[in-house]
């Protein structure tokens, strides 16, 4: 009797599915590259931000095909089978039960689903972007006292690939207090803009989330950052849409309270999510650069030497971007 739990047979007959042609043709780095930075970057995103809002069974249906070429589209988890539009499907929700989320208060959990891209402890107050390629916090989150409370803790870099669940959530229990909003480029956070372009997050459209967790009082900051075709992004206690053209004030107080893995907005697109803690949090198992994750799954923990430390707000003015 065949073991179908054996594994020689689960690969014998569930081979990888194959690539296709057009997949293939954007792993070669600088044909990638040139394709999808050296464009007319935020003219194409707007024209993308018009046409997949276009509610069309006929165009949703050939756009979603089209996009099937380049990406490994999985839409089996999706509430809804049909979509109105490709924005529709873009920012599908899943099944519920469809991602359980790690309920160890000690635990952050992951807001997104996302390749791990560079994490770890920061050297000071600064990250890498990739391998060799460091930059400073002030130039990310603009606001030198909220730098000073990243000083030495730890970050994860979380790319969302374009066929991924668009959707975050709240990692913990927590408290959003402010939101700063940086308008800027729209370079793609792909593996080949990366090693090409200097500071590239430091560069694109994004939004700093300031947030508070509950029970310790540190200081948790989530950093969305939109990309080429993105430029979009829906927080869901503001009443205003982040993207190019917004012209509201940068500077945003809030006050909202959320628990883990309740949503807290999502991307037009795939796009990146930084999320920096202060010192008393480390990696959890697993989690590596080049490694998968599932939103709600063990992102960082609280090592339990300086997590409950009080960590003053940092003034909202004199930042720079």
């Amino acid at each position: 009797m065949t073991d179908l739990t054996d594994p020689r047979y689960s690969a014998m007959n569930n081979p990888p599915p194959r690539r296709s042609l057009a997949a293939r043709i954007l792993e070669q780095e600088d044909l990638n590259f040139l394709l999808t930075n050296r464009l007319p970057r935020a003219l194409l995103t707007r024209f993308m931000g018009w046409f997949s809002k276009i509610e069309n069974p006929l165009v949703a249906r050939a756009s979603i095909g089209i996009w099937r070429l380049f990406a490994d589209l999985d839409l089996s988890e999706a509430r809804r089978s049909h979509f109105r539009s490709m924005h529709d499907c873009f920012t599908r929700e899943l099944k519920p039960g469809s991602r359980p989320i790690d309920d160890d208060p000690a635990v952050l959990s992951s807001p997104c689903d996302a390749i791990v891209g560079a994490c770890g402890p920061l050297a000071g107050t600064t990250a890498l972007q990739a391998k060799g390629a460091p930059y400073p916090l002030i130039d990310l989150l603009g606001n030198e006292a909220l730098v000073e409370s990243c000083r030495d803790g730890s970050y994860v870099t979380l790319r969302l690939k374009s066929s991924m669940y668009h959707r975050f959530h709240a990692p913990a229990d927590l408290r959003v207090e402010h939101v700063t909003y940086l308008s800027g480029d729209t370079w793609n956070v792909n593996p080949a803009a990366l090693k090409r372009v200097d500071r590239l997050y430091c560069k694109n459209e994004r939004a700093v989330i300031r947030a508070r967790l509950a029970g310790s009082n540190a200081l948790l900051t989530l950093v969305p950052v939109a990309a080429i075709l993105v430029a979009s992004i829906r927080l869901h206690w503001l009443d205003v849409l982040l993207h190019l053209r917004y012209r509201g004030p940068g500077e945003i107080p809030s006050d909202a309270v959320f628990g883990k893995g309740q949503e807290m907005g999502w991307f037009e697109h795939g796009s990146t999510i930084i999320v920096f803690v202060p010192k008393g949090f480390e990696l959890c198992p697993g989690v590596a650069e080049g490694s998968p994750i599932k939103m709600g799954q063990a992102l960082l923990r609280r090592t339990g030497d300086s997590s409950a430390r009080q960590e003053k707000a940092p003034p909202p003015e004199g930042g720079r971007a």
